[in-house]
């Protein structure tokens, strides 16, 4: 990773921002955005996407939108999503939600973000080295393993943090410091630990001879992760405390040597870099990725290890700044210029045609007959829902959440016990590939067993199950 000691100018000779550079932005952008929408929505429409995530974040846009504090039935009884990820960002999409209530919103909300990160990439690199650069850059990023994982999996908070990462770190490569902090200082409301993100922009800043301006950012994102993290979640928290961070503590510097052992790091660390053809090793922007790849890899919950889930969509936008980077400071000839663009595409084809093992679906499927399909088992789920009436009390398998958040109070099959949650309707998916926190034969024994409550069995079909409770 480049060092510190040498603070050159980041541009050499800028070129004037000219409309052919901003229309070759947009249409990236809305390209890409569309591109996501597709496959977000379509996938929504399989019964594919998942109450951990969607409906939990749909629950709390909903709460937002209903003049109340985020809470979650996914998580638990009136569960208080403030005391679980400090992410306040999400309030504003509650105008667009009253409009079109849904998870369709989050869906389509969340493609014109991940969408608009592109366009600041592509401008800074159209305006360094033409048009063909910045298509390279915009399409590498939007098709980068990262985002594409981010879009299959549902929506999340992190969808905010990408284009402001992305305008930040093209703000501060163009030497535009002051808009550096402006745009990377919303992200303490995005999520706890990205206050360590602002504080290392604002190092840069300083470094870049801001040095007030850079320090009191510096201070201030730490200053927002200490007191979200140990003041307001505990506070709010049901548990007194922050439950991700428990995943770190003082064991966490042993397990340092673990970066070159394990086998699932190493991966991450290689693929995150390998849509630059590791080029961005070469730039200080890259000290922007350290705090994330930090309480990822450090931690002992292996899910933050891999590639799967959303966890590196914030790094894509980082990782490609400090390629652009390293060609606006002249850092590499341009024969290696064009060999990095050149293994950045093939890098991020490579992931999206063959990608990692923890990868088993990507923005490819939209490619795909078989993605724009209705199975008989999908039409069949479908009509098991519309049987549950609009404001009804549902226990539903995490599969099947998502399609009723919109309309019902919906609680976890299998997190809270039906004892407790004493719903209308149960309902599940016992031949669901998203099987969270059990599946198969235990799910359907799970749901069986509201029998002893009292319920009916409604439906029993193809792996589907809805019971209903007496007098429904």
């Amino acid at each position: 990773m480049a060092t510190l000691s040498s603070p050159r100018p980041l541009v050499t000779t800028p070129r004037p921002v000219r409309a052919p550079s901003v229309w070759l932005a947009a249409a990236t952008g809305i390209a890409l955005s569309a591109l996501y929408a597709a496959v977000s929505l379509r996938r929504h429409a399989l019964l594919r996407s998942t109450g951990f995530d969607l409906g939990i974040f749909e629950q709390e846009v909903r709460s937002y939108a209903s003049g109340h504090w985020p809470t979650s039935t996914l998580k638990g009884p009136g569960f208080p999503l403030l005391g679980d990820h400090f992410s306040p960002i999400t309030a504003v999409l509650a105008p667009a939600y009253r409009l079109f209530p849904g998870p369709g919103t989050l869906l389509v909300a969340q493609a014109l973000l991940l969408g608009l990160a592109a366009v600041p990439l592509t401008l800074w690199a159209h305006r360094l080295a033409g048009a063909r650069a910045g298509l390279v850059v915009g399409l590498g990023f939007g098709l980068s393993w990262g985002i594409a994982q981010a879009v299959i999996f549902d929506f999340h908070e992190v969808a905010f943090a990408v284009p402001l990462l992305a305008f930040s770190l093209s703000a501060l490569g163009a030497g535009r410091l002051r808009a550096a902090i402006a745009w990377a200082a919303p992200l303490v409301l995005v999520k706890e630990d990205l206050g360590l993100t602002v504080a290392v922009v604002g190092m840069l800043v300083a470094w870049r001879g801001e040095r007030r301006f850079g320090l009191a950012a510096a201070v201030g994102g730490v200053a927002a992760t200490l007191v979200e993290m140990f003041v307001v979640i505990p506070a709010i928290s049901p548990a007194g405390a922050d439950t991700y961070a428990g995943h770190l503590g003082a064991a966490a510097v042993w397990r340092l040597p673990t970066l070159l052992t394990n086998g699932t790091k190493l991966a991450t660390l290689v693929l995150v870099l390998l849509p630059t053809g590791f080029l961005a090793l070469r730039s200080p922007l890259l000290w922007v990725a350290v705090p994330t790849l930090a309480w990822r890899l450090l931690s002992d919950y292996p899910a933050y290890w891999g590639t799967s889930y959303h966890y590196s969509a914030v790094l894509m936008p980082v990782v490609v700044a400090a390629l652009v980077d390293v060609l606006a400071r002249g850092a590499v000839g341009s024969t290696a210029r064009r060999w990095g663009l050149a293994l950045g595409v093939v890098a991020t084809g490579a992931c999206l045609l063959a990608p990692p093992p923890a990868l088993s679906s990507g923005l490819l499927d939209v490619v795909r007959p078989g993605f724009w399909a209705t199975t008989d088992h999908v039409a069949l789920g479908r009509a098991v829902l519309d049987r549950i009436p609009a404001g009804a009390t549902v226990a539903a398998s995490n599969g099947l959440a998502p399609q009723l958040t919109a309309r019902d109070d919906v609680s976890l099959l299998g997190g809270t016990p039906l004892t407790v949650s004493r719903p209308d309707y149960v309902v599940a998916d016992t031949a669901a590939a998203q099987q969270f926190p059990v599946g198969g034969q235990e799910l359907r024994e799970l749901a069986l067993g509201g029998r002893e409550l009292g319920y009916r069995v409604v439906v029993d079909e193809d792996g589907y199950l809805l019971l209903a409770a007496p007098g429904r």
